[in-house]
C-alpha cells in the first residue's frame, strides 16, 4: 500500500492572523523607508522562510536592496541548492551576494579542536560561530547604513523586546537595523509564501522551522519552541550565535 506523502509546510502552517493585511502593508512601508532613507542598506538572509518573504517583497516592489547570504561551509545541501535558485532570480536592483569564512581560520580551528568541537563546550561553539558567521557578517555590513533581518518577536524570549527600527552595533560600528517582520506570526509567514508561490527550503517540510548549519540544526517535535532545534544540547537561554545579540 502506497504511503501518503507528508503535507507541505505551506499546507500545515498557512494560518494568517486577523491583522495579516495590515502587517503586510507595514512591512512594505518599512522596506521602502529603508531603501529611501538608509541607502545603502542590505538584507541579511539565512534563506529561511522569513527571509524568503523579505527577499520576495524586495523584488516585488523593485527596491535597490541587495541580499547577502553567509555560506558558512557547513550548510545543508538543501540550503545550498536554494541559494543557487535565489541567485538565479536576482534583479538588476537587488543582487544576491555570498560571504564565506576565511578558509585558513576554519582549517586551523578544525585542526586544533576537531570537526565536532561545537559539541564540546559553548565556548568552542561560539568560536566556531565567530569564524563562520560573525567575521563574514562584518565584511557584509561594511559600508552599509542599515541592514534588514527576518527576526520575529515570537521566535524566542531574546527577540520579544525588539523594535521595528533599532540602533545596532556591529564590529564596533553603528548601524541601523530593520525588523520588518517583527509582529508576523508563523502562520502569517506561511500564508505569504503559499499565496505568492514562493520557493523555500524543503527542510521546512521536515519540521525544521529554524535552519542554520547542518551540525547544529535538527527537526523539532510537536510542542517545542521555534528554536529548539538550534544548538539543542545547550541551555535554552543561549540560542543565539551572536549575529543578533545586543
Amino acid at each position: 500500500m502506497l504511503q501518503k506523502p507528508s503535507p507541505k509546510a505551506t499546507e500545515v502552517n498557512n494560518q494568517p492572523s486577523q491583522t495579516y493585511a495590515d502587517k503586510l502593508i507595514k512591512t512594505k512601508d518599512l522596506l521602502t523607508q529603508a531603501a529611501r532613507d538608509f541607502s545603502p542598506c542590505v538584507q541579511a538572509s539565512s534563506l529561511g522562510a522569513e527571509d524568503m518573504v523579505i527577499t520576495t517583497l524586495i523584488h516585488q516592489i523593485d527596491l535597490p536592496i541587495n541580499v547577502f547570504v553567509l555560506d558558512t561551509g557547513a550548510l545543508h545541501t538543501q540550503t545550498l541548492a536554494l541559494l543557487e535558485r535565489v541567485q538565479s532570480r536576482a534583479t538588476q536592483h537587488s543582487k544576491v551576494l555570498v560571504y564565506k569564512p576565511e578558509l585558513t581560520q576554519v582549517i586551523e580551528f578544525i585542526r586544533r579542536e576537531g570537526q565536532d568541537a561545537m559539541y564540546k563546550s559553548q565556548t568552542l561553539r561560539k568560536e566556531c560561530c565567530n569564524i563562520r558567521k560573525l567575521e563574514p557578517l562584518a565584511r557584509a555590513l561594511k559600508g552599509q547604513r542599515a541592514w534588514i533581518t527576518g527576526l520575529r518577536a515570537e521566535q524566542s524570549n531574546n527577540r520579544s523586546q525588539m523594535q521595528w527600527i533599532e540602533d545596532d552595533l556591529q564590529s564596533g560600528n553603528p548601524i541601523t537595523k530593520f525588523n520588518p517582520l517583527m509582529q508576523w506570526t508563523w502562520g502569517d509567514v506561511w500564508h505569504f509564501l503559499a499565496e505568492n508561490k514562493v520557493d523555500y527550503n524543503p527542510l521546512h517540510d521536515q519540521f525544521y522551522p529554524s535552519i542554520g548549519c547542518a551540525p547544529c540544526t535538527r527537526a523539532i517535535s510537536l510542542g517545542e519552541d521555534f528554536r529548539a532545534g538550534r544548538w539543542w544540547w545547550e541551555d535554552a537561554s543561549a540560542k543565539e550565535c551572536g549575529l543578533h545579540q545586543k
